[in-house]
């Protein structure tokens, strides 16, 4: 499975972004796909998950939106109303039988996809 991230870029706080993750090798339907982020000094958090419910950090709950397209074989990360501290690098993660007591920790995922850049600027 290769999962490719896109959709990052510079915005303003107030802005809207919307990450895409596309996956190739096999059906998304058939894998628990999340997003974390790093940001500098700080450790990688877990940001939302997609598996039989979305699931959120508790910092972008009502803010962020995790869907997955299974056509595209895409997951998506829509975030409003961002912030200068959603700044960091996000990257999307998948893996199979991930239970769901597991979503939020990355060591749950087998296959990682190279980061996007999401830069907010106050």
């Amino acid at each position: 499975v290769q999962l490719q991230a896109s959709g990052g870029g510079l915005v303003q706080a107030g802005a809207s972004l919307r990450l895409s993750c596309e996956a190739s090798g096999r059906a998304i339907s058939r894998l628990v796909v999340a997003w974390f982020r790093s940001a500098p000094g700080k450790e990688r958090e877990f940001v939302a998950a997609f598996k039989s419910n979305p699931a959120y950090a508790d910092s972008v709950k009502g803010r962020f939106t995790i869907s997955r397209d299974s056509a595209k074989n895409t997951v998506y990360l829509q975030m409003n109303s961002l912030r200068p501290d959603d700044t960091a690098v996000y990257y999307c993660a998948a893996g199979a039988g991930v239970i769901l007591s597991s979503v939020r920790q990355g060591t749950a995922y087998t296959y990682w996809g190279p980061g996007t850049q999401v830069t907010v600027s106050s």
